[in-house]
């Protein structure tokens, strides 16, 4: 007799072809909870493109089913196998608040009250330390695990992670080829990324085939929050803070910076994402993420 749903023992979800180990990178003691998909077949003669993401807890599943999806039907999607490897921490929860701050914040960073009482205060500034441990060290482990095509090589963040993948590329724009920034916090503390862009443009630094996109969500404009946010008690505190964070139009202009100077033309783009707020435009953000990183070249 067929037992019925409730007498049936529940097990784990797994994901196919990934795996996590815990490094420590760096100077950092805790160490860091690093996700890993790799496809089935072998890899070919050149290794995989790969696709780094921050924030790995709250971005590694949605990538791995992105990018799953879209490659079994390539020539529909235009979307080849590769690898993905999503940096987080150990951890059941999407995210590690006061780890986060530290590690995707640009030096040389604040100090700011705690979270929640009786928690440590939160420090910002740690990016560069984050970014040579990814360099320094991740991206060999990686290496050791997964035939890797070093030309490929894509870096997503959201938010906060849009910000450090800012830093890293106005600081060490041969580390990635194709650059992803979702809601970048480029007023964070500021806007003080805005004088390392322009160091950045002024030594003229930029390595062929160098891609930049940027993105946000429709309502993450200092002219519009979401529809549900309009006639609530906070709508006075929500529009404020979206005239100070202004991510849509900081995104934007530096697209347009970069479009207006004749050695940049083509190589930065913004996209606004319609219908979006700061927290939904995750998923859709990743999945752009995913085909920007595993775009077929002919």
């Amino acid at each position: 007799m067929p037992h019925s749903s409730s007498e049936l023992a529940a097990s784990p979800v797994a994901i196919a072809g990934a795996t996590f180990a815990d490094l420590t990178l760096g100077d950092v003691d805790q160490p860091y909870r690093i996700f890993l998909y790799r496809p089935a077949r072998p890899a070919p003669p050149e290794g995989w493109p790969v696709l780094y993401l921050t924030d790995g807890n709250a971005c590694f599943a949605t990538a791995v089913d992105a990018q799953k999806v879209q490659m079994s039907y390539p020539s529909g999607t235009n979307i080849c196998d590769g690898v993905i490897v999503a940096i987080g921490y150990p951890s059941d929860e999407a995210y590690d608040p006061v780890r986060r701050s530290w590690d995707l914040s640009p030096p040389p960073g604040r100090t700011y009250p705690p979270f929640f009482p009786d928690t440590p205060d939160v420090r910002t500034g740690g990016g560069a330390d984050f970014l040579s441990a990814i360099e320094d060290e991740l991206k060999s482990w990686v290496e050791k695990q997964v035939p890797i095509d070093r030309s490929r090589q894509s870096l997503f963040g959201h938010s906060f992670g849009g910000l450090f993948v800012l830093h890293a590329l106005f600081t060490r724009p041969r580390a990635f080829r194709r650059w992803i920034a979702a809601s970048p916090a480029i007023f964070w503390e500021d806007a003080a990324i805005l004088v390392t862009e322009r160091a950045f443009l002024e030594r003229a630094d930029v390595p062929p085939g160098l891609e930049l996109h940027l993105s946000a969500g429709q309502y993450e404009s200092e002219r519009c929050i979401a529809p549900f946010h309009k006639g609530r008690p906070d709508e006075g505190q929500r529009l404020a803070r979206a005239l100070e964070t202004r991510i849509v139009e900081y995104a934007r202009a530096m697209a347009e910076r970069w479009e207006a100077l004749p050695a940049l033309a083509g190589v930065g783009r913004f996209e606004e994402y319609a219908g979006e707020n700061h927290m939904s435009v995750l998923p859709v953000a990743v999945n752009r993420a995913v085909q920007i990183a595993f775009r077929q070249e002919m």
